[in-house]
C-alpha cells in the first residue's frame, strides 16, 4: 500500500521508482510526538548527533531557564532513548510571531531555521483556524512553548546533520478518548493535530489515549515525501525514541529506520565500481530525461518551448531532428530535470505542444564540482565556471549571459570577451 501525499507536485520519488541514496523511514506504529522524534534521532547515533552536540547547537537560541538530557529507558519490552526537557524557571508565553523572531535572530544554520519555522507554521496555522485568531497571535503557553521550541528546533538540528534524500512514513495512528487542556476537555485526536493531518493517511489504532500530538503531526507532515509501507532499503541504523505513555505492556516508541536504497547497494559490480576514489570527488545524481516527438510545430515554436523549459528548472534541454511514420520530418524535444521538478516540466510540455504523451527515463549522472568565479578584464568583469576534480581546476567555461552583457556594454566582439576571459582566468 502506498499513498503519495504530495500528489499536487507529482512526487515520483517512489511512484516512478527513483532510487535515492539515503532513506529515512518513520515507523510511527504507536504514534509520534516531538520528544519521541528527537529521542529516535539521537538513538540513531549518526555522525556527531549526540546530546552534547545538540546542547551546543541549542545555545545559539536566546532561550534560557531549561536543560535537556537523553537517557536509555524501557518502554514495554523495548529499549529506547528518552529525550528530556526540564523547564526550570517561569517562562513568559510566546505567540507565533515571537517564536519566529527567536529562531530567525539565532545563529542556527539557515536550513535549521527554515525547517523549524515550517513545522511551527503548520501548528500555528491549525491553531489559528481552530480558535479563530490571526496566525501571528497564536499563543504557545509558558512551559509548553519552551517544550515545543526545544523539541522542534532539536528535530531540525539533528535532521539537518543527516544526508537524507527521501523520507517515507507509515500511516499515522491517532488514538481516541478525551484529554484535559488549558482550553478544557477536548477530544482525541486533538483538533490541532487533526487539522494538521489533513491530506495525510491516518487510522484510529487500538489506543485509548493521545498517540500523535500536534507537534508530532507537524513533524511527520513536513518531513515526509510519501506515506507507504517500508520501501526496498538496505538498513544501516535503527533509532528508537520513547514517549511518555504507559502502553499497558505495549511500547510507546517511535522507530526510525535509516538506510540506502537497495538499487544503490545493488549488484556486486556496482559496489566494486563505487570503491574507486574518483567517486569521492563526484556528485552522483538521480535525474530524469523527458522526451516527446512533435511533427506539427515550426522551428520558432520549438525554440520557444526549449527556452520555457530552461526557465522552468530544466537542467538541460535539446531538440533532435527525426523522421517519423509516413516519412514525416519532426523534432524530438528532450529535457533533463530533477524528479521533484517533473510536474512543472510535464505541465509545460502538455500546455505548449500538441503531444499526447511524454516519455520519462531514470538516469544516473556523475558531475564534477563546479565553482563560479569572477574574472577582471581590462574593460570589465565576467563570470567563469570552473570544474573541480580532486581539488584541481580541470575545465573553465565563461558564462554566456555575463559575456553577452559585457559585449553589449563595451561594443567588443563576444568571441574576444570569451578569449580574454579564458586568458585572464588562466594567468591568475
Amino acid at each position: 500500500m502506498k499513498i503519495n501525499l504530495k500528489i499536487d507536485k507529482f512526487n515520483i520519488k517512489s511512484g516512478f521508482g527513483v532510487k535515492m541514496q539515503n532513506i529515512l523511514y518513520i515507523d510511527c506504529f504507536s504514534g509520534i510526538s516531538g520528544d519521541m522524534m528527537v529521542g529516535a534521532l539521537l538513538d540513531l547515533e549518526l555522525k556527531k548527533m549526540g546530546i552534547d552536540f545538540l546542547k551546543s547547537e541549542l545555545k545559539k537560541l536566546k532561550l534560557h531557564g531549561y536543560s535537556i538530557d537523553a537517557a536509555k529507558v524501557k518502554s514495554g519490552s523495548l529499549l529506547a532513548t528518552k529525550f528530556i526537557v526540564d523547564v526550570q524557571t517561569k517562562q513568559k508565553s510566546r505567540n507565533f510571531k515571537d517564536i519566529k523572531s527567536l529562531i530567525n535572530e539565532s545563529s542556527l544554520d539557515e536550513k535549521v531555521k527554515d525547517l523549524s519555522i515550517d513545522i511551527f507554521t503548520e501548528i500555528a496555522a491549525a491553531e489559528s483556524k481552530i480558535h479563530g485568531c490571526s496566525i501571528n497571535d497564536v499563543h504557545f503557553h509558558e512551559v509548553g512553548a519552551v517544550d515545543s521550541i526545544i523539541d522542534i528546533v532539536s528535530c531540525a538540528v539533528l535532521y539537518n546533520c543527516m544526508d537524507i534524500n527521501v523520507v517515507y512514513s507509515r500511516r499515522v495512528p491517532l488514538g481516541e478518548g478525551t484529554v484535559s487542556t488549558m482550553h478544557g476537555v477536548i477530544p482525541i485526536p486533538a483538533p490541532a493535530a487533526l487539522e494538521i493531518l489533513k491530506g495525510v493517511p491516518v487510522y484510529g489504532g487500538n489506543f485509548d489515549f493521545e498517540v500523535t500530538t500536534p507537534t508530532g503531526a507537524a513533524m511527520v507532515k513536513i518531513l515526509t515525501d510519501d506515506f507507504t509501507d517500508i520501501p526496498d532499503i538496505v538498513i544501516k541504523k535503527i533509532g528508537m525514541g520513547a514517549g511518555n505513555k504507559d502502553g499497558k505492556g505495549s511500547p510507546d516508541v517511535l522507530r526510525l529506520i535509516y538506510g540506502s536504497a537497495s538499487k544503490e547497494a545493488g549488484p556486486e559490480i556496482y559496489k566494486n565500481i563505487y570503491k574507486d576514489e574518483l567517486f569521492d570527488f563526484l556528485d552522483r545524481q538521480q535525474l530524469l530525461i523527458l522526451s516527446t516527438n512533435i511533427d506539427d510545430s515550426t522551428p520558432e515554436i520549438i525554440g520557444y518551448i526549449l527556452e520555457r523549459l530552461f526557465k522552468n528548472k530544466a537542467l538541460d534541454v535539446w531538440a533532435e531532428t527525426i523522421l517519423m511514420k509516413k516519412n514525416r520530418p519532426a523534432f524530438k524535444i528532450c529535457a533533463l530535470c530533477r524528479p521533484e521538478d517533473l510536474a512543472g516540466m510535464l505541465n509545460l510540455i502538455f500546455s505548449e505542444t500538441s503531444t499526447f504523451g511524454v516519455r520519462v527515463e531514470e538516469i544516473k549522472r556523475f558531475a564534477v564540482k563546479r565553482e563560479l568565479r569572477k574574472v577582471k578584464l581590462p574593460y570589465g568583469e565576467v563570470k567563469v565556471k570552473a570544474a573541480i576534480l580532486k581539488g584541481k581546476e580541470i575545465t573553465i567555461s565563461p558564462e554566456y549571459e555575463s559575456c553577452v552583457s559585457l559585449a553589449k556594454k563595451t561594443g567588443k566582439p563576444l568571441k574576444e570577451i570569451y578569449r580574454d576571459a579564458v586568458f585572464f582566468f588562466s594567468s591568475k
